[in-house]
């Protein structure tokens, strides 16, 4: 469980040490009222991850931009300017970040919540979001270990993104239009590929446990470079994907569900997202870039609603029709019951009454969540724009933030930018 997202409370709220897990004092302590979630993006060489990422914090970052609600900020300046000056890159320069090879990395993004100043701030029960950005290289599924030590490597990361609830699976668009009328030979590969290294970690991420209790649990499958198709919606990708490869996301699924304790407890290749970083212009006589048209993205405002609502969303869905052990609970979609809080409070009742009533630990955690959990999980339409329309009238900046972001997902199925599972 995500031991940080317990609602900021003081430390003399804190659970008693025989209740309590080991570091809890000290994480909450340290990180007293952060709220973290964890995204892992996975995509062959070439298909974009670092482009990607750039150009969904390099907006952000322009002087021109202006968001009511939060600031975007790297958690590691160094990074954040590395971020940004790829961004510059393509907006000023038309010139597309250097890929990078072999690099596994983690980007840390905190979503800071505006109005702490405001003293009904300290009844909200976190002030920031952090976003953890896993990026897995694409080559270590394409190519075998060339050593013990890039073996051992390529474990130890891959273990480090299990606390991920959601996967990004990206479909290269480029690949795409290079094998036009036989698509099925590069989805095939691709997902082949993925399978097998999940094949060849499979005895050393087992090496502990029978099943992997914690592991994301969200699989979408995701086109980038979705500018190269101007004329395709998601529903043109999902049926592409399915009607060329559906034997072979199938057996990706059925890889991974072979790791998993609660097996019906996932989702691979029910989801389906279109990315885009920019609208990138060749030149007419050959192959170098003309313009980067960085303002025509498509679909990154949705990662975060997507990393942090949609995991509370499909708790929801999978312990409606199934029985859930507790130890898989714990870590499926962590900290949702104080999602859940923040995003019941603009209903009228004060967040720190409902936090109050959601025990942390122990038996009942589970049960007694379970109604503002559903609530939460159900809420839409002209009752979810009513209550952000509220909350940022109260300036309660964490409710508007989080009702924000499920609007966002209601717009991007409307849109048709994306396919959420309804299992």
């Amino acid at each position: 469980m995500d031991w940080l997202a317990t609602g900021g409370l003081e430390l003399d709220d804190l659970p008693p040490p025989s209740i309590a897990p080991v570091g809890y004092v000290r994480a909450m302590a340290k990180y007293p009222r952060i709220r973290e979630q964890h995204i892992a993006v996975f995509g062959e060489s070439g298909s974009g991850k670092t482009v990607l990422v750039s150009s969904f914090f390099g907006p952000t970052q322009e002087g021109s931009y202006s968001n009511d609600l939060w600031d975007l900020v790297a958690d590691d300046t160094g990074q954040g300017n590395r971020l940004y000056q790829n961004f510059l890159g393509m907006r000023d320069r038309a010139k597309a970040p250097a890929p990078t090879r072999f690099a596994a990395t983690t980007y840390s993004f905190t979503v800071k919540l505006k109005g702490g100043d405001n003293p009904e701030a300290n009844k909200r029960p976190f002030d920031a979001l952090r976003l953890a950005w896993h990026d897995y290289p694409g080559e270590w599924f394409e190519e075998s270990p060339s050593s013990d030590e890039e073996a051992n490597r390529r474990i130890d990361t891959f273990r480090s993104l299990l606390c991920s609830d959601v996967a990004l699976l990206l479909v290269d668009g480029q690949k795409l239009l290079d094998y036009k009328g036989e698509e099925e030979r590069y989805l095939r590969s691709l997902l082949t590929n993925f399978r097998q290294g999940v094949l060849r970690l499979k005895d050393d991420l087992l090496s502990d446990e029978d099943r992997l209790v914690e592991f994301p649990r969200i699989w979408i499958v995701a086109l980038s470079k979705a500018d190269l198709f101007p004329d395709w919606d998601i529903y043109s990708f999902r049926d592409l994907v399915i009607g060329k490869a559906a034997d072979h996301l199938d057996g990706l699924r059925s890889t991974l569900k072979d790791l998993v304790d609660t097996p019906d407890a996932l989702s691979v290749g029910e989801d389906f997202m279109l990315l885009s970083s920019a609208k990138f212009e060749l030149s007419s006589t050959g192959p170098e870039l003309v313009e980067i048209d960085v303002t025509q993205r498509v679909g990154l405002d949705l990662i975060l609603p997507v990393a942090s609502m949609l995991p509370l969303e499909r708790r929801v869905q999978w312990n409606e029709r199934m029985e859930i052990p507790r130890r898989v609970l714990d870590t499926l979609a962590d900290g949702a019951e104080t999602m859940a809080a923040a995003l019941m409070a603009g209903k009228g009742l004060g967040i720190e009454k409902l936090v109050a009533k959601l025990p942390i630990v122990g038996p009942l955690a589970g049960k007694a969540a379970v109604p503002a959990l559903i609530a939460a999980a159900r809420m839409g339409g002209a009752q979810l724009r009513d209550i952000n329309a509220q909350a940022r009238k109260h300036h309660d900046f964490l409710t508007a933030t989080l009702t924000q972001f499920k609007l966002d997902l209601e717009q991007g199925v409307k849109e048709k930018l994306f396919i959420r599972s309804l299992k």
